[in-house]
């Protein structure tokens, strides 16, 4: 089932764990009322999806909406986890005897994962260590009685504890134990870790340097060869390509400060141990003996216990960040692409461009039916041009064809040039060609469903009409490719892929169920979306629709195999049924508010077919007179909002893109020049424009605004239409950098480590276009040149 409540979420079991107690936190966290927050828990507990109680539950919730219940979902998985784990650790550490009032409160105090397990790391199961070792041979009492005395000397102390069949012979071997063990207790103290984790993550720098022997292998990673910045600034896509060169074996990542803190003796994180545990430690020259070995611990503790283990998690939480965020920027990018304007229910032909396999042609009606296929080849090796243009003609004709779709892969501007031509030789044929994304239709070819779906139709073909498909309604045809494949991500290989599938199915949830779907021409990958419905469900209506014809209206649903009552509340007022017998099956009034319909119409004393989508029917009625006990003020006006305006599309009007005549190929550009593209792909520093030359350009997020931009989709979204002007032009390197401002003359700036070209790697995660391969090199600042003697640093 592809809608996910929160109890079908990964987590612990809730059965110990307090209900209260999340709800209170939630709340706080949320900045929304208790209420509000139990409420909600208590729907998607029960099975509620997230756009059936955005829509249809607005009284209980308080009227919550969408994306506020999406990150309630997500953060009550990671609170359950939390409070689960929370209990287990104190069970476990009762079970040791060692849970004491004051330890009991810290751990139920805790906020986050990280520092339940920092307060739980000493009474951590663990394997046998050096300090334990140590402890073992009966060096526990020396460590404290060094703690204890301010005056002692350790080396003189440690006679008294040495212990030959512990191989403990002389002083040292009793010092160095001893050492382990206070290392070890204070690698383990929770206030200690938090103090020094916020310090390297305010002041901590990331650097990396080129593995020796892979500078050739590497140099689509040269501008990290040599590299630093500070943890904090490092945006997504720069952590994620720096974290792709350290897996593919080019780059060393290392963890450290400023060089010149780097230099300092001792290190600054030594002396912030020292200042934290205040245990006497001296650094100075003419410390005392305790002092000086105090001082050593600290040394200790920083290099072998802490170093290594804070440098593997911060740079895990820079990778959970950036893969946060690079999530982000796919699921944004996918909803712009299927809320993208349908050109609605008009007869289409879809042209799947190629060369010497020739261009493959599909004929569709407006309800997306087949009605022809066929394959012309006006380029090489055949160049049969003006057999090629009477076929597409006589295909026009005959199928009276209002738009041709073309995709936007090889041979899509020479392909766009043979449809022009066809127009030019037969002037009476009125009809617009439209550019169109081809990507993920060669997925979607070659997939089971499309098997299933034209299982005598040659694989190559399948592709046409899937690029036609898309022209007439994006939503319903994009749904059936995997959405990884549809081209609009940034690193997408590189992230959790588990958390990148279910955001992106929630986003094809949302879009959905947002639109709302013509239960009787729906195919079973789109039902499979509709909130309340799963494959199985899916595949029954299909079924009962061929073996029965239209579903009549939204009680006949109820006759599907295993559509229960559960079902139907979900989906009920997703599911639309246009020319049926009940004028509002065609709204998205759910059947349950049927009768406050019924109440409104009577006491207007008007039918429903006279009054729907009149705007001026209701005026002079209340929405209050009509609210009850079950449905409040805010359902109400929803209804109202319906009756006048049913089946609204939230969907924008369709309009297309002209690429400019001439302008085929990235040597046809120049600087200055002034194109109309269409909006790829967007990515945290810019976007890519598809301007019809088989290589999208770059718009900068400098570029996209004459004011600043701190988010490029606050200016542009994928699929939208945009002028641009070209600002510089590569072609060895096939990069094109564009701009958005068409009164600036100047020449693009130098940009930090992005370019306006995918790498080879990239491309490999989206077919085409990704998100950008490093370009310049930014700007170092003054201490890069001790980089050799910081990395000596880091390692010691």
């Amino acid at each position: 089932m592809t809608t996910t409540s929160a109890s079908s979420l990964p987590g612990p079991s809730t059965t110990s764990v307090d209900p209260a107690r999340i709800v209170t936190l939630l709340a706080s966290e949320l900045g929304v009322r208790p209420t509000q927050v139990a409420a909600t828990v208590e729907l998607l507990d029960g099975g509620a999806t997230v756009p059936f109680i955005a829509r249809y539950r607005k009284e209980a919730t308080g009227g919550l909406d969408d994306t506020v219940l999406r990150t309630l979902e997500l953060r009550l998985v990671y609170v359950r986890e939390l409070e689960g784990r929370r209990i287990t650790i104190l069970e476990s550490i009762g079970q040791q005897g060692k849970l004491t009032a004051e330890l009991q409160q810290e751990i139920t105090s805790a906020d986050t994962k990280q520092r339940l397990e920092d307060l739980y790391a000493p009474y951590k199961p663990k394997r046998r260590t050096r300090a334990q070792i140590a402890r073992e041979a009966g060096l526990e009492p020396l460590a404290d009685a060094i703690l204890d005395d301010a005056a002692v000397d350790p080396a003189i102390l440690a006679q008294a504890y040495l212990n030959p069949e512990a191989s403990i012979n002389d002083a040292k071997s009793a010092l160095d134990g001893a050492r382990d063990i206070l290392a070890e207790r204070y690698a383990e103290n929770a206030d200690l870790l938090a103090n020094l984790r916020e310090h390297l993550w305010n002041t901590g720098l990331l650097y990396s340097k080129v593995i020796e022997g892979k500078e050739n292998d590497g140099d689509n990673f040269r501008d990290w060869f040599d590299f630093s910045e500070a943890l904090r600034s490092l945006p997504s896509h720069r952590i994620l390509a720096l974290l792709r060169g350290r897996q593919q074996g080019v780059l060393d990542i290392r963890l450290g400060l400023d060089p010149e803190l780097e230099a300092q003796s001792p290190h600054p994180c030594v002396s912030r141990i020292a200042d934290f545990l205040r245990i006497g430690a001296d650094f100075s020259l003419d410390a005392s003996p305790r002092a000086r070995w105090l001082g050593e611990v600290c040394r200790w503790t920083w290099r072998v216990k802490l170093l290594t283990a804070f440098e593997s998690e911060l740079i895990g939480r820079l990778r959970d960040t950036a893969e946060q965020e690079a999530i982000r920027v796919f699921a944004a990018n996918l909803k712009d692409l299927l809320l993208a304007a349908p050109a609605g229910p008009k007869a289409v032909l879809g042209l799947d461009p190629g060369i010497r396999t020739g261009v493959k042609v599909a004929a569709i009606d407006a309800t997306g039916k087949v009605l022809a296929t066929s394959t012309v080849y006006p380029f090489e090796p055949r160049r049969d041009r003006e057999g090629s243009i009477n076929t597409l003609a006589a295909l026009i004709a005959k199928h009276k064809i209002e738009l041709v779709a073309i995709g936007n892969g090889t041979a899509s501007r020479e392909t766009e040039k043979l449809v022009t031509d066809t127009q030019e030789k037969f002037p009476e044929l009125k009809l617009t060609r439209v550019v169109v994304s081809e990507a993920g239709a060669s997925v979607y070819s070659a997939s089971e469903l499309a098997a299933h779906e034209f299982p005598d139709m040659d694989v190559s073909l399948r592709g046409a009409v899937s690029i036609a498909r898309r022209l007439q309604d994006p939503l319903a045809e994009l749904v059936k490719i995997e959405p990884k494949a549809i081209g609009v991500g940034q690193y997408q290989h590189d992230v959790n892929q588990r958390e990148l599938a279910h955001s992106l199915n929630t986003v094809i949830e949302d879009c959905v169920n947002a639109v709302g779907v013509d239960v009787n021409t729906a195919s079973a990958p789109l039902l499979t979306r509709v909130s309340g419905l799963n494959a199985t469900l899916a595949k029954n209506i299909v079924a009962w629709r061929d073996d029965n014809g239209a579903f009549p209206n939204r009680k006949a649903l109820m006759k599907v195999p295993r559509f229960g009552d559960k079902s139907f509340e979900q989906a009920a007022g997703f599911l639309r049924i246009p020319n049926g017998n009940n004028p509002l099956d065609a709204s998205s009034v759910h059947p349950e508010a049927y009768p406050v319909v019924e109440r409104i119409l009577k006491k207007i004393n008007a039918d429903a077919r006279q009054i729907m989508g009149q705007s001026g029917a209701l005026k002079g009625v209340s929405p209050t007179e009509f609210t009850d006990e079950r449905f409040g003020l805010p359902t109400v006006k929803d209804i109202f909002l319906e009756l006048e305006k049913p089946g609204r599309d939230p969907r924008p009007e369709f309009k297309t893109a002209q690429f400019k005549e001439g302008v085929n190929t990235i040597n046809d550009l120049h600087t200055g020049m002034v194109l109309e593209g269409v909006v790829t792909n967007v990515a945290n520093f810019g976007a890519f424009v598809d301007v019809g030359v088989h290589q999208d350009g770059l718009v900068h997020i400098s570029a996209l605004s004459d004011t600043f931009v701190k988010d490029p989709r606050d200016v542009v979204r994928v699929g939208q239409m945009v002028k641009v002007k070209v600002q510089e032009v590569d072609a060895a390197r096939k990069r094109i950098g564009l701009t958005m401002r068409l009164n600036d003359d100047a020449p693009p700036a130098r940009r930090g480590n992005e370019s306006s070209t995918p790498n080879s790697s990239q491309r490999r995660d989206n077919q085409r276009r990704n998100d950008a391969r490093p370009g310049q090199r930014p700007s170092q600042g003054d201490g890069m040149g001790a980089m050799a003697a910081a990395f000596a640093k880091l390692k010691k």
